[in-house]
């Protein structure tokens, strides 16, 4: 068991509350399927266009107009966008407009039912007996905000955004960085030693614990192994966190 005296739970998405296998295998596959028509059926939404911004200032351009300067149409304006979401994606890119883009699409299928996120058996029960002991549980996660809370809010467990008091994407930071955790902290308005971290990757981890947080690896069903030299606390289940109360 890992006893945490702390009051506020920082948690990963991937491979931590629900499977790799299930973004790369599901999610993904759905990005690919639906981007050609999206583009095409939203190309003037304003969401879109917002996106299309940050990818080009992801591509190096100071802005989508710039980066579009040469294409006269609108179908290859939409083609630019296309083949550069899918270079990313070929790279697992963690893009900040790649990621707005990707939930701009996956709401559709959350909320038509074609998307139900996994979440692993012994998430839910845990996010509940936290909530009831009063610890402030977040999200932090490459994947945008709008994304998160989509996947969260269809999950096959159900609706759970309940469980969560806040959000966070890499436009706090990278998650290799520990201004970013710092900032988190701040965000919590706790102290970094109150947090735990809980990733399934352990250089996320250094960075939360150099920040000051408490970390803990995420051991799961599919994951990168990690080198037996780090220095995190490791758990195969949210079962094993056992929050103590003075």
């Amino acid at each position: 068991m890992l006893e945490f005296t702390g009051r506020g739970i920082l948690l990963d998405i991937e491979g931590t509350t629900s499977s790799i296998s299930f973004v790369y295998d599901v999610m993904f596959p759905y990005i690919r399927r639906e981007l050609a028509e999206y583009l095409v059926r939203t190309w003037g939404d304003a969401d879109l266009q917002a996106a299309c911004e940050l990818i080009a200032v992801d591509a190096g351009f100071e802005s989508f107009a710039v980066w579009r300067e040469d294409l006269v149409t609108d179908g290859q304006r939409q083609q630019l966008v296309h083949d550069e979401v899918n270079r990313l994606m070929d790279g697992d890119t963690k893009a900040t407009g790649l990621k707005q883009l990707q939930g701009l699409i996956w709401k559709a299928g959350f909320e038509d039912g074609e998307l139900r996120a996994h979440v692993y058996d012994d998430v839910t029960d845990a996010l509940t007996a936290w909530n009831q002991m009063g610890v402030d549980v977040r999200v932090y996660s490459s994947g945008s905000i709008a994304a998160q809370r989509l996947f969260f809010g269809h999950t096959v467990a159900g609706d759970l955004l309940h469980c969560f008091r806040g959000h966070y994407d890499t436009t706090t930071g990278s998650k290799r960085e520990s201004s970013s955790y710092s900032a988190i902290a701040v965000a919590f308005g706790l102290r970094p030693e109150e947090i735990l971290f809980m990733s399934d990757v352990v250089a996320e981890l250094d960075a939360a614990r150099a920040a000051g947080l408490q970390t803990t690896l995420v051991i799961r069903p599919g994951n990168v192994h990690a080198s037996a030299s780090h220095v995190h606390p490791e758990i195969e289940s949210f079962a094993e966190v056992k929050v103590c109360r003075a």
